[in-house]
Order: structure tokens, then sequence, then C-alpha cells
């Protein structure tokens, strides 16, 4: 039996154009002699289509809109598609329509509905409450096999991102469809990239085919939707757990494989698995240059914009910004103020030299002057001292940063490119940002990147930069070595208030994305228990910056966004759970 995955890339919300994706890999299937085709989770409307199924008439159109492909192209074939499914009263599912030579055949609803992270599905989704599965003719032999089928977290559980517990006593769909007598499953998914999940999800779909005995065939979502970025990574696996199709990530692509027909034993030689061969780093660079990309196609952006300062983070951001967009879109603006090094201007000249891109020079020190003077004749008539107030202080530096965040949506008024934000995850957790100054932008490129990991892409870009593009390594070398610094008073580093950002770094993972105490945090890394409870409040307190920052695009188990809905006004006694 010969089966196809359409990896495609939908836009959410964007029916006709996801119709004509599916209709396409639908005849290239049909020329390539496919008996079975299976589209990815809702891949009619996109996923998440979030509130949209709210709206009166969205999930009928989307439904209509799949049946009417099924009914029209599935001539001499099966062909599974993602959709939502209306149930009556209200009521809609997550669902698939399986279509054979024109005939509805079978329908199924998603059984399991996760509600975590960035996921809400009980919000829209009615849970199923059967399995399905269809048997499917090889038109080369005649032979008949049957297929399961099951929707990605039917699959996972929550095992891929450790929230299985929610299922302890749920049935297992799986289990179930192996005993229904699937020889193969096909489960389409929307599983959005974390950076790791990979191997996991690996490791779930070998148990589950060695388990059973059964072939197991996951198609997954490619794009970037808003701040979720998915890598498609689509794969077929063995009853032996071995990996015998495998398609690429971060990418649209029609996965085709050839299976044993019926129950006759054998499997396809093995292949290489590019999920697990490839490094973290160049994984997490194709994601983010990916997740620029599409969001900027999907909300119509074709140009962009940020501000150089000759660090690292913008140089990161600059060059993610040429991948995705060519380096003819990008325009890179340096911004010295008074306290800006020459070196670091240097560096920023550099930087658009190496990549190509468009710089311009614009000054900020005349219009801080101007500024700081205003607000000091404020400040005096108010009493500087009945205030608590020496100045100058961190008006002045926060200043500095609002004038460049005018300066740089006053560009992208004027020539309609989408700002690039140049904040990571490290400088967000502990409000080591400005408010109206270079939080200002339409897309936070590295907001769920930390430092560490910031320079280990950068290296990993300036290693590899002639398979990406790079004449030579597009990224100074002395914007990697020099001690990071916002230049917003003489001889500032970051380090002057911040611990160094490996143990930084290290206090956001376990906080963060391990919801771990600080008392834990402290024992198992011996930092000093002051310095942790320091950096723990910082992140606490900075959640009302974080709640008005650009879209950020998510690439870890817990980024700030979506997936972390934490109270802006509260007061948590860390100290209460210590012992």
């Amino acid at each position: 039996m010969r089966l196809a995955l359409a990896q495609l890339n939908p836009t959410v919300g964007d029916i006709d154009g996801n119709a004509r994706l599916i209709v396409d890999s639908i005849a290239r299937a049909r020329n390539a002699g496919v008996d079975l085709l299976a589209t990815a989770e809702l891949a009619i409307c996109g996923y998440p289509p979030k509130d949209l199924l709210l709206m009166e008439g969205f999930a009928e159109a989307a439904e209509r809109a799949a049946r009417e492909i099924g009914a029209r192209h599935s001539g001499n074939m099966t062909v599974v598609i993602g959709t939502p499914i209306a149930r009556g009263h209200g009521a809609i599912a997550n669902g698939l329509v399986i279509f054979r030579d024109g005939s509805l055949v079978a329908a199924y609803d998603k059984r399991l509905l996760p509600t975590y992270d960035v996921f809400d599905e009980d919000r829209y989704f009615e849970p199923g409450t059967a399995g399905s599965t269809v048997d499917v003719v090889a038109r080369d032999c005649g032979a008949t096999t049957r297929v399961g089928l099951a929707i990605c977290e039917d699959l996972w559980k929550g095992q891929d991102a450790g929230f299985n517990s929610r299922y302890a006593s749920t049935p297992d769909p799986v289990e179930e469809l192996a005993r229904a007598g699937a020889r193969i499953i096909v489960v389409p998914s929307a599983s959005p990239f974390v950076l790791g999940k990979g191997k996991r999800h690996r490791e779930i779909l070998t148990r589950h085919a060695k388990r059973h005995g059964i072939f197991v065939a996951s198609v997954n979502q490619v794009g970037g939707n808003d701040d979720l970025i998915f890598d498609g990574h689509s794969a077929v696996f063995a009853p032996d757990g071995s990996i015998i199709a495998a398609a690429s990530g971060f990418r649209d692509e029609l996965l085709i494989c050839d299976l044993p027909a019926g129950n006759a034993a054998g499997r396809a030689p093995g292949v290489v698995d590019p999920e697990l061969t490839r490094s973290d780093e160049a994984m997490l660079l194709d994601a983010l240059v990916l997740g620029v990309r599409d969001y900027c196609a999907k909300t119509g952006f074709k140009r962009a914009v940020l501000g150089v300062s000759g660090g690292i983070d913008s140089a990161l951001v600059a060059t993610i910004g040429a991948l995705a967009l060519g380096r003819e879109n990008i325009l890179g603006v340096a911004m010295p103020g008074p306290y800006s090094s020459e070196h670091s201007v240097a560096d920023a000249r550099d930087l658009c030299t190496r990549l190509g891109i468009r710089y311009e020079h614009l000054p900020i020190a005349e219009s801080f002057r101007s500024s700081a003077a205003t607000l000091d004749g404020v400040f005096d008539s108010m009493g500087a001292a009945r205030l608590g107030a020496t100045l100058p202080d961190l008006t002045e530096e926060n200043l500095q940063s609002r004038l460049r965040g005018t300066m740089i949506m006053g560009i992208s008024n004027r020539t309609g490119s989408i700002v690039l934000t140049t904040g990571n995850k490290s400088e967000m957790a502990v409000g080591y940002c400005t408010l109206y100054g270079d939080m200002n932008g339409g897309l936070a490129v590295l907001s769920d990147v930390t430092k560490r990991l910031v320079y280990a892409l950068a290296r990993h870009i300036n290693a590899n930069h002639a398979p990406l593009g790079f004449a030579a390594s597009p990224i100074p070398e002395s914007s990697i070595t020099k001690p990071p610094s916002a230049e917003l008073r003489p001889n500032q580093t970051d380090q002057d208030s911040l611990p160094s950002y490996d143990d930084l770094d290290a206090i956001i993972e376990q906080y963060v994305e391990r919801h771990e105490s600080p008392a834990r945090i402290v024992r198992e890394t011996g930092l000093d228990a002051a310095v942790v409870a320091r950096i723990v409040r910082l992140i606490d307190l900075s959640e009302y910056k974080r709640k008005q920052a650009a879209v950020g695009l998510k690439v870890t188990s817990v980024a700030f966004g979506s997936g972390r809905r934490w109270p802006i006004a509260q007061r948590w006694n860390h100290d209460a759970t210590s012992h």
C-alpha cells in the first residue's frame, strides 16, 4: 500500500488557500500512485484557529470545504482531511473526514483534547467517544489493509510535554485501534516546535509501533502561525520501531512511503532521521527563520527594520531577518546616544556590511539632551529631592531607549516595514527592557531565546556561514566576545546588576520553564539564596512589561506568551514553601 503524508503550511482562516494546498497535494499523490493520503490536523483551516471557531459560520465553512475536496478529488484513492466538524447544538469536533472515490466513508472526532501550555481545546471542541478505522485497498495488488485514525494528542497523551497525568484514567486510543485490527495507524497532528521535543516524539512513536506490532504514521503541520512554529518532521515507523520514512523539517513536503499491504510482514529499509541527526542550534535557527518569514508573509509585511547596536542580540536578529526575508528587505539603523562607544557603532556598520543589508546612521544624542533638559526643568519645579530622586538616574537611561523606540517606529510608519525587536528571554525575564523603547515593535524574535542560546546561535551561524549563503562570518567577532552592555551610562555592563548569564539562565530555566521553587533552585544549583530570590522577584515584578510586549516566537517548553498565564497583581510568598 502506498501512503502519502501531506506536510503542508496552512494559513489560519484562509480556507480557500488551504483547500488549494490540499487539492494540489492530492493531485501529486495520485500521479505517484498513492492509495491513502492524509493531511495534518485541522489542515483546512490551519491550527490553532482559536476564537475563529466561535464566529458564526466559520466551522461550517471549513467543514464544507473539506467535504467538497473529498467529494471532487478522492477518485481512486482514500483521502483523510483534518477539519472542524459541526455536531449540532453548537458543538464542534476537532475531526477528520475520510473520502474514497468521491464518497464519505468515515469520520473521526479527536478524543483527547489538550488544555495546557498553548493549547485550549476544551474551550472549543467536544471530545469524541470512539475510534475509527477504514479499510484501504491497494490498487497494485488488491489487498486490503485496515487503517486506524487518531489525532495528535490521542497519540501523545501529554507525554511529550510532561502532562501525561491528565490522561491517567482515560482509555488509550492507540491501544483500542490496535485491538480493532488496525495494521497502520495514521495520526494527523499540529504539534508546535519546542527545542528538544522531537526526540521525545520519536520515542513515543517507536514505543507505540513496537508495543502493538503496527506501522505508525504521523503527519505534522509545518509553518509559523503567530507565536507558534510547526516543524513538520512527519514520519512513518515500522512494527519493530525503526523509522522507514521521514520528511524534512520546516518546509512543505509530500512524504510517500510503500508499506506491506494487508497483514503481510516485512518493512521498507530504514532511513536517516533528520529530526535526530541535526544539532539543536541548526534546528533552532530554522525555527526562528521560519517563524519570522511566515509571520511577515501571513500578516502582509515584506520588509523589516531593527535597531543595530553593535551587540550580539541585534546582530543575531538582523541575521535571522536577512535569512527569512532576504537581505534586500532588511534595514539596520544605528542610533548612538551620548554613551555609545565608537566600537559599538563600528560593529553595527560592520554587521550590516557583512550581511549585505542597508545601514542608516541616526544619532539621538542631540534629541536626548533636549528632552532631558525639558524633563529636568519639570523635575526641578517638582522638587527632585522631595521625589527621592538624584539626577541623572534611570529616567535618563530609559529616555534614551524611548527615543530610539520613537525613531524606529517612525521609520516603520514611513516605510511600511515591521520592527523586529531584539530583546532576548534573559532580559525579558528580569525586566531589562524598556516599555515604549527597545520593546517597541511587531515581532519579538528572541523573546524565548536565552542569552546562552543567543551566543550558541551566533557561533553556529558564523561556523556555518557558507551553507547559509554568506560569503564570510556575518556576525562580527567583537559582538560575540565583548561584555554585553546597554550603554545607557558610562562604562555600563549587564553584569553590574545581574549575575553571570550562565547563572541567570539556569534560574530562568528552572523557575519559568520547570516551575521550580527558589528553594529547589538554590539546592540544585548551589547559587546564593539571596541572588536566586532577587532574580525570582525581578521575574515576577516584570510580568506587567511582558504583557505589553510584541508577539514573541515560542521555541522552548514555556515561553513568555500564551502558554504562561502569570498574574500581574499577586503576592505569592515563595518562602512559605521553602523547606
